[in-house]
């Protein structure tokens, strides 16, 4: 049966690594991956999806305010497709995640959406938070802040490596413009840490 997928991690986690992989296994399988990523995105090329480690693949590319619904059944007139893949998945619109769901509800087409779940100010983006709440199943990407923990966060940095709080919400970059961090990390880099004065007493050991 068709579904839904959300893999949700913060920067630098690899998702596009295992987009790429997974379509690959699919076509050693004889299958069609049917691929999409951001039109705004064009850190790797027009229309093209790769990840850090040096693999790549061409993809279709979605705008804002185009019907993915439409857009797919479109592709499946053209001859069959087994799987959607979609990356930078923050940046599709809350309608279009519902067209998406749509697509698997009503053409049977499973679809596997790959972004990132907060921007720099820990806040969802839209598209995440939709995705959140109409996936079938959700799995995250991890990767890890400097101290070992698991990162959930990110923070964006300017030219300087200065750490910026505020700013549109969508800014495209890499490893030179935003960091993973836990939270207790996060917090920290962007001035949110409890002054020593406001924490409650602690009991004597």
């Amino acid at each position: 049966m068709a579904k839904l997928y959300f893999h949700y991690s913060t920067m630098n986690a690899g998702k596009s690594t295992i987009l790429l992989q997974a379509a690959h296994n699919y076509r050693e399988r004889g299958m069609v991956p049917y691929l999409m990523t951001a039109r705004l995105d064009t850190r790797a090329g027009e229309a093209r999806i790769a990840s850090r480690i040096g693999i790549g693949a061409e993809a279709d590319t979605f705008a804002p305010g185009e019907d993915l619904f439409r857009k797919l059944e479109a592709r499946l007139g053209i001859g069959p497709c087994s799987c959607v893949f979609v990356d930078e998945a923050q940046f599709l619109e809350p309608a279009q995640v519902w067209q998406l769901a749509r697509a698997v509800d009503d053409l049977g087409l499973p679809v596997m959406c790959y972004g990132l779940r907060v921007d720099f100010r820990g806040a969802l983006f839209p598209g995440s938070a939709t995705l959140l709440a109409l996936a079938d199943e959700m799995r995250e990407v991890r990767t890890i802040c400097h101290c070992g923990k698991k990162a959930t966060m990110v923070v964006r940095q300017d030219e300087e490596g200065r750490v910026l709080t505020e700013g549109e919400q969508v800014q495209i970059g890499g490893n030179e413009t935003y960091v993973s961090l836990c939270r207790r990390h996060w917090r920290e880099a962007v001035g949110d840490r409890p002054r020593p004065d406001s924490l409650p007493d602690q009991p004597a050991g």
